[in-house]
């Protein structure tokens, strides 16, 4: 029933767009996702590099997540009307999550679609790898929903990482341009250290540690392991924030792992004399930086079986890898890390560590735009 609602959505939309292609197309650039109703970090760099690479292209976003709630769905989907209208009038689409109207509708040819991704990398399996498994999604549905499809180009931040996209997009090795988010600028620039510490005085004689999770089912457990050995008497030196997956934590804000002040990941991963992570993209980001990162999976095997992952870190980062919470805060507190084995990992999943990633990819949105 699921797949034959969907095909008949299908339809509505195939016929609502019809009309709306014979409209002239425009110099203009429109932005479409579904993770945020804000413009993320990434759209903020390349909007602006683009408006001083090409100033007399228009920049159009759409943005919009899916509500709850029957009322706001419907209102949701008068949306996606939108949408249309500036797919078929703009030159080039840009996406970071996947979209009914660009997968699912027939487009004009001079329509370019560029797939930025929302993260930058890919430790966990997602996209068409996680079909079929408990946290992905159905065969049918995927496969009616055209899951990828109509993409011109996917930026990947590696060669490495491409492996993965291939596989999680559907498309072979012409469709990849190897290039870093525009997100990497903000990483390598813009201290905040004294800005956090002066909002958070309590903490400057402490070591911070930082545990970015990604969100998952047993979230919750993996965060109370941490927060009782970080309780300990032992690890009285260290603060650990605790900042969890900002859509779907099931977490609530705990005062004592947390800070003062608007600080957003970027920021305190600047500050954090430590990163903890599980199976989440953010390690590739804290890798950039340089900075003893862990990585705590106490439920390794089953997520391993029930999702899947793209990299054996247990193989690239062996003496960062922990299942059990008290030998890592051990670990932390010995100070003994590998950084040859970070660097590794950091050059072989993120190839352009500088800050010209944003002018890089307004360079290639140039291009693209421009071509034959």
């Amino acid at each position: 029933m699921k797949v034959f609602i969907i095909q008949i959505m299908k339809a509505v939309l195939a016929v609502l767009y019809a009309p709306l292609k014979l409209l002239k197309t425009k110099n203009r650039v429109v932005y479409l996702s579904r993770q945020s109703d804000d413009k993320s970090l990434d759209m903020l760099l390349l909007e602006k590099a683009i408006c001083e690479k090409m100033p007399e292209t228009e920049q159009v976003f759409r943005l919009r997540t899916i509500p709850a709630g029957i009322l706001p769905k419907i209102k949701y989907c008068f949306g996606i009307v939108g949408d249309m209208y500036y797919l078929s009038t703009s030159r080039l689409a840009i996406l970071d999550t996947y979209s009914i109207t660009v997968s699912c509708l027939k487009h004009k040819k001079s329509l370019k679609v560029i797939q930025i991704w929302h993260a930058l990398g890919a430790l966990k399996k997602f996209g068409l790898q996680s079909i079929g498994t408990k946290e992905g999604r159905d065969e049918d549905v995927s496969r009616a929903m055209c899951m990828h499809k109509n993409y011109d180009y996917i930026i990947a931040p590696s060669k490495a990482t491409q492996k993965f996209y291939e596989k999680a997009f559907g498309y072979g090795a012409d469709a990849f341009k190897i290039l870093s988010l525009p997100r990497v600028d903000a990483i390598v620039e813009n201290d905040c250290t004294s800005d956090f510490y002066s909002a958070n005085p309590d903490l400057a004689q402490k070591k911070i540690v930082l545990y970015l999770p990604t969100f998952r089912e047993r979230e919750a457990y993996a965060v109370a392991q941490l927060k009782a050995e970080f309780a300990d008497d032992s690890m009285s030196d260290y603060h650990l924030i605790i900042s969890t997956h900002p859509l779907f934590s099931k977490v609530e804000r705990d005062e004592c792992f947390s800070f003062e002040g608007s600080f957003n990941t970027y920021d305190l991963m600047k500050v954090a004399d430590v990163i903890i992570t599980d199976y989440s993209a953010c390690a590739f980001e804290a890798s950039i930086l340089l900075k003893p990162l862990y990585f705590f999976v106490p439920d390794y095997d089953k997520y391993s079986s029930e999702r899947g992952i793209n990299i054996d870190i247990k193989s690239e980062m062996p003496s960062a890898v922990f299942e059990d919470a008290e030998k890592l805060s051990t670990a932390i507190s010995e100070g003994n890390y590998d950084v040859n084995m970070l660097c590794s990992f950091k050059l072989k999943y993120i190839e352009n560590t500088g800050n010209d990633n944003a002018a890089k990819l307004a360079q290639f949105v140039s291009d693209v735009i421009t071509e034959e």
